[in-house]
């Protein structure tokens, strides 16, 4: 399993930034991995928010496309998820991803709150 830790969550007010990281318990090089950031909101189902996959290709939902960057750092062994122009919508916990070869792993997500 790969271990993952979120940290960077808070409360901000709309139109302000935040930037979640992960960290990821891996021997191996992260590189190789597959990555990603997840939300969940309050009665509504987990949305895949921003992928990064092991060519550095990143995708992301409408939701948040041209407002989120999700980049990696390979020698850290770190994942980021820049977010500018938050919205209330954007509210939720959200949750780290990574899957490198047959292994995978989730962490126990990072509060984001974003008020009017």
């Amino acid at each position: 399993q790969v271990q993952v830790v979120e940290s960077g969550g808070g409360s901000v007010q709309a139109g302000g930034s935040l930037k979640l990281s992960c960290a990821a318990s891996r021997s191996g090089y992260i590189g190789s991995c597959e990555m990603a950031w997840y939300r969940q909101a309050p009665g509504k189902e987990s949305e895949l928010v921003a992928l990064l996959n092991s060519g550095g290709t990143a995708t992301y939902s409408d939701s948040v496309k041209g407002r989120f960057t999700i980049s990696r750092d390979n020698a850290k062994k770190t994942l980021s998820l820049q977010m500018n122009s938050l919205k209330t919508e954007d509210t939720a916990v959200y949750y780290c991803w990574a899957s490198c070869g047959t292994r995978a792993g989730r962490g126990q997500g990072t509060q984001v709150t974003v008020s009017s």
